[in-house]
Order: C-alpha cells, then sequence, then structure tokens
C-alpha cells in the first residue's frame, strides 16, 4: 500500500499549480516519511511530535542536513539506483543521498529547466565545471550530462581546462545567435574571465556558487560585476542546488532566487532553530523538496538566507563557524 501511494503522489507532485494542492501533498509526505524514514522519525519522536496534529507544511519539523552525513537518510525499502554523494576535502565527511528512483531527479530538473529556461533542446548547452567532472557521485553532473543529450546544438559540451577552446565555441555562437547556457563552478568561470573577454549579451551565464578552496570567496555583487563585465552580459544567473535535494531553484539575476512549484524555502531563528520565521526576514534556510519523495523532503540546510511575500528568496550567507559545506549547530 506505501508503494503504490508514493507512486501515486510522485505524479502528483510536479502537476502542483496551488497552495493548497502543495500543503495536502506535503503532508502525506511528511507523515509517510515519518513512519518510514527511520532517522526522520526517530528526530521527530525526540521533538516529541506527533505527526497526526500537523495541519500545514510551515509547521512540519525539518531534518538537519548534516545527518546525509553520518546517516542512511530514506524512506524506500527499495536499493538504491544511484548515491549522489557532496564534494569536500581530503578526510572531510561528505553527505551521501540514496536515491532509490533516479526518475524523479530527471522529472524534476527537466520540468524544472522547462519552467525557467524553455526546451533544452534549443539551447547550446556548455558546462565549466572542472571540479565536479574530478570526482564521481556529482547529482550537478548527471543534471548537466542529459540536458547536454537533449541539446540538438553540436558544440554543446563539457571544457575542462581548455578555456581557449572554450572562447573560441562562445565567439563562434555570439556570431551565429544561437541560444546559449554556460554553466559552471564560480572560481573556473573566474579563471576565464581574467584571461579572456568577450560581448555575447545573449549569453545565459549560470553560476553554480563555490570556490571549492581554490579562492577566496567573493560577495555576490562582486562575484557578479566581474562576470558581467568578462562576459559583456548585464546580470549573472545562478543555480540553488545541493547533493541533498532533488529539485533545484534558480536565478535569473541579482541573487533573488524562484523555486518549482513543488519546492519552498522557509526560514527560522538562527538561535531556536525549531522557531520560524515570517516572510521578509532573515535566518536559516529550511527546504521543502517534495522531489525527495523517498529519502526525507523536509531539510533544514546550513545556509542563512531571506524570503520575500511572492515566494522567492535571496542566500546571504552561511553560519558562523561553518566547515565549507556548512556548521553542526543543529546537531549540538
Amino acid at each position: 500500500m506505501y508503494f503504490c501511494s508514493v507512486n501515486l503522489l510522485a505524479e502528483q507532485i510536479f502537476s502542483i499549480t496551488t497552495e493548497s494542492n502543495f500543503n495536502e501533498i506535503a503532508l502525506q509526505i511528511f507523515k509517510q516519511q515519518a513512519k518510514n524514514c527511520e532517522v526522520y522519525g526517530d528526530y521527530i519522536g525526540h521533538l516529541n511530535i506527533n505527526p497526526l496534529t500537523i495541519k500545514h507544511y510551515s509547521a512540519i519539523p525539518f531534518l538537519p542536513i548534516n545527518f546525509f552525513k553520518s546517516h542512511a537518510i530514506t524512506s524506500s525499502n527499495n536499493m538504491p539506483e544511484i548515491i549522489f554523494s557532496s564534494s569536500g576535502t581530503t578526510g572531510q565527511i561528505t553527505s551521501k543521498h540514496l536515491v532509490s528512483d533516479v526518475k524523479i531527479y530527471e522529472q524534476s530538473f527537466n520540468k524544472a529547466f522547462h519552467i525557467f529556461y524553455q526546451n533544452p533542446a534549443e539551447t547550446c548547452i556548455l558546462a565549466l565545471l572542472p571540479s565536479y567532472l574530478e570526482r564521481e557521485g556529482s547529482s550537478l553532473i548527471y543534471m548537466v550530462d542529459d540536458l547536454i543529450k537533449q541539446s540538438k546544438i553540436a558544440k554543446s559540451g563539457y571544457f575542462l581546462n581548455n578555456l581557449d577552446e572554450l572562447f573560441n565555441t562562445l565567439s563562434d555562437l555570439q556570431k551565429s545567435q544561437q541560444k546559449t547556457l554556460l554553466i559552471g563552478v564560480t572560481y573556473a568561470l573566474l579563471d576565464f574571465v581574467e584571461q579572456f573577454s568577450i560581448s555575447f549579451p545573449e549569453l545565459i551565464v549560470m553560476e553554480t556558487g563555490g570556490m571549492k578552496g581554490k579562492r577566496k570567496e567573493m560577495v555576490r555583487e562582486e562575484l557578479h560585476q566581474v562576470l558581467g563585465r568578462g562576459f559583456g552580459v548585464e546580470n549573472i544567473h545562478s543555480e540553488y542546488g545541493m547533493t541533498e535535494l532533488l529539485s533545484q531553484a534558480y536565478s535569473h539575476g541579482k541573487g533573488i532566487f524562484n523555486c518549482p512549484p513543488w519546492m519552498k524555502i522557509l526560514l527560522r531563528d538562527t538561535s531556536d532553530p525549531l522557531s520560524a520565521l515570517q516572510t521578509g526576514t532573515s535566518g536559516g534556510i529550511n527546504v521543502i523538496d517534495l522531489a525527495n519523495i523517498n529519502s526525507c523532503a523536509f531539510i533544514a540546510t546550513q545556509d542563512l538566507g531571506k524570503t520575500y511575500a511572492n515566494g522567492s528568496f535571496e542566500v546571504i550567507g552561511r553560519f558562523d563557524h561553518a566547515d565549507i559545506r556548512g556548521c553542526n549547530l543543529l546537531l549540538q
């Protein structure tokens, strides 16, 4: 019965159009995961919360993200089809996301891409993601692989350290006025604009964040100014995603992100992790990702952010004393 209802919910998740519909499905997933995800169920039990008393998604407890480093977070009895893992320096414990149905991930990123960027078949997709390509288990590489395969533009593909080739490719695409998306890790995009300059106003440059220990961190405004000048574009796009999620939020500029309909960002008090904050304030970012139907859809991240009345949000930093992926405040 459980697996049948999960399959039905998986179909409904990507058809959400209203707030009440989101709430209904979120509550169903919450009750199933409270019962079937052992780690999440134990966590809720320690909080002395009865899942049956929760009537709105805003009252659902969020699992601290660091549990993905120390436990197998799954609400499915099926063996994982794939395990996504986070990056980390030598000796660092990395997060692992056990994905029992990778088709749900494919549905999630494809539907979101169509919402925010239309049809990947008509877009030349270039990827400058050296640090991700050099390791296994990246959910970002899995997504970009699929999008590149869908593109019907022959020049689509990856660039590792061959920045000369990337410059020549961008120049050709600019001359032919081909719709182009360049998705890159932040430090690699900076490496490019330090060596080359191009005026390609129609180009979509999407930074995925993270200096990965390669460079000193920069504030978003400065980073986007540098990249904007180097590529000759007005706005720098951004992607907000992580190993522990199966959905991404996107920014079309100025660091303001929007979620697909099956994903929401809520805020918590930084001094009281179980207290929710109202829209328009700043606090710790909690994510509802209903695509995480077979792991945990309710995650307390280690990012700090601000939300707005229209559902958009921005990321303003990380908790103090955080490691490269965040902090351990919620587990102390």
